[in-house]
């Protein structure tokens, strides 16, 4: 009995030892491969490694670098990575997988707004132009997107041109939370120039709703400030009504 013990002890050691030292690009080449994902030199481990491209939904992320901690594996029961990347989408951050799904933590992500809207065709023949930067402080999945939501968006020098017209509207900042699992924004009128204020929340199925307003300001480019009237009726305080509920315009 002494014997099949060490046995089995020096089996799991060995298969311990397996995981963390197999070779990274040998696991990719055996393992079934998401759709649409391309993965192009891999080094290291799974537990310590890099890639120097991920192709996925048109974008391209360079230099993707992670580091697992095996402890959180052994004892948490979850993989906890350091991960980083750059390229057409730059950022860094922590993330955990377990039986109750992703988690991420101090997470940076920071891209063009063109990048992230990629080839889609907006409505009015829209083009947009600007950069995004994400902060999540704290966030976990769930149904139909989050279970719980901490952070901050900002996209900085917002262009947007169609059909209509010109609207440089600068910068604008919201804050993200978790709704009953939808993503929800919310903006204050001290998160932008434009006099819009309100919430936002993105549901299953690309669904979303908007309820919010905007008023006249002297910041707000002409072509906007001459549009106000044809959302109706302004309220006692000025704010003309921002309502929409439907699928996310593109997608």
């Amino acid at each position: 009995m002494r014997y099949l013990k060490y046995g089995l002890g020096a089996l799991v050691l060995y298969l311990v030892f397996l995981a963390v030292t197999v070779p990274v690009s040998l696991v990719w080449q055996f393992s079934p491969k998401p759709k649409g994902i391309q993965v192009s030199g891999l080094e290291g481990t799974l537990w310590a490694g890099r890639a120097d491209t991920v192709t996925m939904a048109g974008r391209r992320l360079e230099n993707l670098t992670w580091e697992l901690d095996p402890w959180w594996a052994l004892i948490g029961g979850q993989l906890e990575a350091v991960v980083s990347v750059s390229g057409d989408v730059q950022g860094r951050g922590t993330v955990r997988y377990g039986f109750s799904g992703l988690e991420v933590e101090g997470l940076r992500l920071e891209s063009p707004l063109s990048v992230l809207v990629g080839n889609r065709r907006l409505p009015f023949r829209t083009k947009v132009a600007g950069e995004v930067k994400l902060n999540l402080s704290q966030g976990s999945q769930g149904e139909p997107w989050c279970d719980s939501l901490n952070g901050r968006i900002t996209v900085q020098q917002l262009d947007v041109n169609n059909q209509f017209g010109a609207f440089p509207l600068g910068n604008l900042a919201g804050t993200l939370g978790c709704s009953q699992g939808n993503l929800q924004l919310t903006m204050t009128e001290q998160d932008n120039r434009i006099g819009v204020a309100g919430t936002a929340l993105l549901k299953a199925n690309m669904q979303v709703e908007v309820n919010a307003g905007i008023k006249a300001t002297a910041e707000q480019p002409d072509a906007m400030a001459k549009s106000l009237a044809f959302l109706g009726q302004p309220d006692d305080n000025g704010v003309y009504p921002l309502q929409y509920s439907g699928r996310v315009p593109g997608f």
